[in-house]
């Protein structure tokens, strides 16, 4: 658990903040780099492919689960081989499709990763196999994030810094190998007809939905690039609704279920627009830090890799672990209010960067305390999502809700880049501040939701206690 976490863990800031990294030393304008945090759009996605991923298995290796981890580990060696040939400056459209193709690559693992831990681990493993696999993840992001940009910066380049990053994911792959097989499953009794038309349906018909409104005439939104991402994301969004309706007109049996399994729920598409709003401030002040770092604050590359990347996960694990101890005896309700405030607040640290000198200590001071309030934020956050899935569709159900989760860190790139060159760094992190609150009202709004699904995650000692008099406190499974 704790090396194929690592090796789940170690395509995300390739395609994230290293790209970022990398395209801010090679000169490229800061409105092209918000628009590469659009690579991140298959983890906002993954959902689609997930129920496939659950019904089908290439006959590589025995063993469920294995052989999609080794297809995908494989894939990511050979595109960071890939990146290593490209160029930003003259080919940077190529740069932008490789990300893609590495963040859809991570995705898929993440899905496949996540069904075998569950697959693999018996109840009493499950609590050590999550945290060792928690941290794997967390240590590889130290590796292909804050460690990435010292070896480039310093040493190999950032060509051989991605060959080298193409080997660790060939040593991952050895490490699949070597895993162990889950105890054999029942084989999912959905028809592969059905299940493929399905989905050519619903991919087809989101496709041309989204290429046909992109013809349409959007000059009255205005012109510009982010008048261009506005007609993008409305033409998206209709794509999507038509897709799903394509999808249940011809019958996507392991991706509707889940579905609609979740929609049954009381206020169900105001509890989606939380998971989007949550993280949204802390999306907008973490979107383009990288780039404000090196380009707005004047730290060079190793700087920010030791401080930012190293410093910053350090911190984020430190207070994932604190958020979890607190979770453990106080309502979920409560802990996401008040986490919720302090990730808010915590952004104001880069605005004391942009308006205040050079300043080293304050730099780490900031990034220390806006990772470590982002860390019981994330804590508090993945419990909340874990009390929204139904047992009964854990996998599919999961991955819908962590990529809704993914959508805010997504799609604030663009609209960071833009409002950066219009309005400055400071105005920008003032804003990030103003992003948090729409989410903190919604879950003010949702509190009895909320504490439903608390009260839903107690256990029968907590009831016990409770009719005793007691004052115990529920318990969100799993944290």
């Amino acid at each position: 658990m704790l090396l194929l976490g690592f090796a789940s863990g170690l395509p995300l800031a390739l395609s994230s903040g290293t790209l970022q990294a990398w395209l801010t030393v090679e000169g490229l304008d800061i409105t092209t780099i918000g628009f590469f945090a659009l690579a991140g759009l298959p983890y906002t996605f993954k959902f689609v492919w997930a129920p496939l991923a659950d019904r089908f298995e290439p006959p590589l290796l025995r063993g469920r689960r294995r052989s999609w981890l080794l297809v995908t580990q494989l894939g990511l060696a050979v595109l960071c081989m890939a990146m290593a040939t490209l160029d930003p400056k003259t080919s940077v459209a190529a740069v932008g499709a490789c990300a893609v193709a590495i963040a859809f690559l991570s995705a898929s693992q993440d899905i496949v990763f996540d069904a075998y831990r569950t697959d693999l681990l018996d109840e009493r493993e499950r609590g050590a196999g999550a945290a060792v696999s928690v941290l794997g993840y967390r240590l590889a992001m130290l590796v292909s994030g804050g460690l990435a940009l010292i070896i480039a910066d310093q040493w190999l380049g950032w060509p051989n810094m991605f060959r080298l990053m193409a080997a660790l994911f060939g040593l991952m792959a050895v490490v699949t190998l070597w895993s162990p097989k889950p105890a054999p499953a029942e084989a999912l009794r959905s028809d592969v007809r059905r299940e493929l038309i399905g989905f050519a349906a619903m991919i087809g018909a989101g496709v041309a939905s989204f290429w046909l409104l992109r013809q349409l005439p959007w000059h009255w939104l205005g012109s510009g690039r982010f008048a261009d991402l506005a007609a993008n994301t409305i033409a998206l969004v209709i794509a999507l609704v038509l897709a799903l309706q394509a999808a249940r007109r011809a019958g996507f049996p392991s991706f509707l279920a889940p579905w609609d399994a979740f929609f049954s729920r009381e206020r169900a598409a105001w509890l989606l627009a939380l998971i989007v709003l949550y993280k949204l401030g802390d999306a907008f002040a973490g979107s383009l830090s990288t780039s404000f770092l090196i380009r707005g604050a004047g730290f060079s590359p190793t700087e920010v890799g030791a401080v930012n990347k190293v410093l910053g996960l350090l911190a984020t694990i430190v207070g994932a672990l604190a958020g979890g101890a607190w979770l453990a005896k106080r309502p979920l309700y409560h802990s996401l209010m008040l986490f919720g405030l302090l990730q808010a607040v915590s952004n104001f640290g880069y605005w004391l960067i942009s308006v205040l000198p050079k300043n080293y200590t304050l730099m780490a001071t900031a990034i220390g305390f806006e990772n470590l309030c982002g860390g019981m934020g994330t804590a508090a956050f993945v419990a909340f999502l874990m009390a929204l899935t139904d047992r009964r569709f854990s996998a599919a159900q999961y991955a819908l809700l962590s990529a809704l989760a993914a959508v805010g860190r997504v799609y604030v790139g663009p609209v960071s880049g833009v409002m950066v060159a219009a309005f400055g760094w400071p105005a920008f992190f003032v804003f990030s501040v103003v992003a948090a609150l729409p989410g903190l009202l919604l879950l003010a709004w949702l509190r009895p939701q909320v504490v439903a699904l608390d009260r839903g995650a107690r256990s029968p000692a907590d009831e016990r206690v409770d009719q005793g008099g007691g004052a115990a406190e529920a318990r969100p499974r799993g944290v």
